[in-house]
């Protein structure tokens, strides 16, 4: 359960614009990276060039070396995995059968669930906390509920590389906290190599071991938190004045917002 994810010169345009411009980025086997930036820096489009969703127009995307362009959906599927921002999901469905949709990927035509996808779904539940109301259809769920239905449904592809898109958007402070132990457990204890989208900076500080900042579809820094969350890096990246202090308890910066008083 692990994996090398390599950008090497990647970039990518919508319509002529440009969104990533030359990135080259090596994530390794077992890494805990968050990609920070304003709205529009290309974070979203990188985890989607990550997953195989998007082709580049210029560079190589590879996975263990091996150009991900020439992967299969399928052979994808069972390697990655993605929690977006947002899943559209059928409202009429159980939880049950929402994570189950983990496990299409291993599914032989004309059989149905085995006894180790009955086991895979059945912990992928335990591990999010959503197997006490599994058998509740997913519309009646709050928006954090459904936030870690869609967190074990990407367990139950038992990936080697785990991308999320803003994983604790819709989370209160204690589901936030419960969902980043959860992947960073993981990756302790399996070797799951994470990459995740997060806007929140002291989350991200507190939980992962590399930080990428991404400006204007570009590498702005990329290092330890301590050496990329600098009050002149966030100054960069978000135009906003902080201040950087540190953490009472653990060793790595928390930022503080400073209010414009002009």
């Amino acid at each position: 359960m692990t994996a090398r994810l390599t950008l090497s010169d990647i970039t990518f345009s919508y319509g002529g614009t440009p969104v990533l411009d030359g990135i080259s980025l090596d994530f390794g086997h077992g890494s805990f990276s968050a990609l920070i930036g304003a709205n529009g820096a290309g974070k979203t489009t990188l985890l989607a060039l990550a997953c195989g969703t998007l082709r580049p127009v210029r560079g190589r995307v590879s996975l263990d070396g091996e150009d991900l362009a020439r992967l299969s959906a399928r052979q994808r599927a069972r390697r990655i995995a993605v929690v977006p921002q947002t899943l559209s999901v059928p409202f009429g469905f159980t939880v049950r059968e929402i994570v189950a949709l983990g496990r299409i990927p291993y599914l032989r035509p004309l059989r149905g669930e085995s006894r180790d996808d009955r086991r895979v779904i059945d912990e992928a539940l335990d591990l999010t906390d959503t197997a006490r109301f599994a058998d509740r259809a997913v519309g009646d769920l709050s928006g954090g509920e459904r936030q870690r239905v869609v967190l074990a449904l990407a367990l139950a592809q038992e990936p080697d590389l785990l991308l999320l898109d803003e994983p604790t958007a819709n989370l209160d402070v204690s589901h936030q906290v419960a969902a980043l132990d959860l992947v960073r457990g993981l990756n302790h204890d399996h070797g799951l190599t994470v990459i995740a989208a997060i806007h929140d900076l002291n989350l991200a500080a507190l939980y992962f071991d590399r930080i990428v900042a991404l400006d204007r579809g570009r590498v702005l820094a990329d290092g330890p938190p301590c050496a990329v969350l600098t009050a002149d890096t966030i100054s960069s990246v978000y135009g906003s004045q902080v201040q950087v202090v540190k953490h009472p308890t653990e060793p790595v910066p928390l930022i503080a917002l400073v209010r414009d008083r002009g």
